[in-house]
């Protein structure tokens, strides 16, 4: 498939131009002519993307962020509100954009609504960019006629999602931080330190005890072949990485991330929130149950939580209330069960949805608060376990010397 740029007029008379994806500019013809425009003259639009651009663009350097796509929902509701023409406001967003990437996706959907498209349609070109929620989501604000209203919606949605995400990252932070020092702590005593130690013992001929020839052999091995273990560093990581992107293994680093002591279950409890929060917004703009969960197993960020609400859609096709089958996943607490129930029984599913999304965003935030106070001390403590341990295993035959100069 190529694009076409083309200049034409529509059913009023007027001059338009924009661009068209087709095999052939025939093709392209009969497009135009479909959506009820007469084409005036198609050329093959000309790739002018530098080198760098194109190199950029595929490293994904470029790709609009979360922060993106909540700027451009808010600036597409405020468009809409004020009652500016849909097709200008995008070439204004297009024009104004920071983001060159972005500025082309909105741009391609500002010409496809030239050409006839309907804005779901034409966003739904752009998967990379918009998720199924976002295209579902403008679908229907566009059937009910409130596509200002479902653009909102978005917009609040994505903010409270970077909030979740925020806490999450933050309650990984610390941990993670801490750990890398103690590895760069040991790779140096190992390496630079203890190597000084075996040395001096050498020269005066002491007799070692078993803790210290284990540390001193594992720093001699570290010292001699550094590049082994450097090279087996990245090849495992290296393959760790390719594994995670399968399939297979993006499940079960997924599931992983939810069992993890201390930060599995803020991990688990991000993911419910977006998963409740995600399914509320779609059915309270009128999206089929079903469907709704379906679009909502693909924007949790969570394959090992995407089956869950998988087979709970599974549970629901096959005439189970959602109530008993969110509880067959074992993943909901009892009180988010009681809300899911009561929410069923007075037809206002939807907004129980937001209570347990919002139950679940402030257990998180509480639990971001205090995990410091929790992890701290042990990782302290482990770190000043394994820093004795070693400095016992160096300084254990330094009596043995104090006793020779003694004597």
């Amino acid at each position: 498939m190529a694009k076409f740029v083309y200049q034409a007029r529509n059913q009023a008379g007027a001059s338009i131009q924009g661009v068209i994806e087709a095999a052939t500019p025939q093709n392209a013809a009969n497009q135009l002519l479909q959506n009820g425009v007469i084409p005036l003259h198609i050329d093959v639009q000309k790739q002018d993307m530098s080198l760098w651009r194109q190199l950029r663009r595929q490293l994904g350097i470029e790709k609009p962020g979360l922060d993106d796509l909540i700027l451009f929902c808010r600036q597409c509701y405020s468009l809409n509100k004020a009652g500016v023409p849909i097709i200008r406001g995008f070439h204004l967003l297009a024009e104004s954009n920071r983001n060159p990437a972005f500025a082309e996706v909105i741009k391609d959907v500002a010409n496809d609504l030239e050409g006839g498209r309907e804005l779901s349609a034409a966003m739904a070109r752009h998967p990379k960019v918009f998720s199924p929620l976002f295209i579902n989501m403008i679908r229907v604000g566009e059937s009910s006629g409130r596509v200002d209203e479902a653009f909102l919606n978005l917009h609040q949605y994505y903010e409270r999602d970077k909030e979740t995400s925020r806490q999450i990252k933050a309650a990984l932070r610390y941990p993670s931080f801490v750990l890398i020092a103690i590895v760069i702590a040991v790779v140096i005593l190992m390496m630079f330190v203890i190597p000084k130690f075996t040395q001096f013992y050498a020269k005066n001929g002491l007799t070692l005890p078993l803790p210290t020839r284990i540390i001193m052999s594992i720093s001699n091995f570290m010292a001699d072949y550094w590049f082994l273990i450097l090279g087996g560093a990245a090849v495992g990581i290296y393959s760790f990485i390719r594994y995670i992107n399968t399939e297979a293994g993006r499940l079960w680093w997924d599931e992983m991330k939810t069992r993890f002591w201390a930060v599995g279950g803020i991990v688990q409890r991000g993911v419910l929130a977006r998963f409740a929060r995600t399914l509320a917004l779609a059915l309270k703009a009128g999206v089929p149950v079903l469907q709704a969960i379906n679009v909502t197993a693909r924007a949790v960020g969570n394959e090992y939580m995407s089956t869950k609400i998988i087979s709970m859609r599974e549970n629901i096709e096959r005439g189970e209330s959602m109530l008993r089958a969110a509880a067959k996943q074992e993943v909901f607490t009892p009180i988010v069960l009681q809300m899911i129930a009561v929410g069923e029984e007075t037809g206002r599913i939807d907004e129980m949805l937001e209570e347990v999304a919002g139950f679940y965003e402030r257990e998180v935030d509480y639990d971001v608060k205090n995990i410091n106070s929790l992890i701290e001390p042990l990782l302290t403590v482990g770190m000043a376990g394994l820093v004795l341990l070693l400095m016992l295993a160096v300084f254990l035959p330094m009596w043995n010397v104090v006793d020779m100069i003694k004597h």
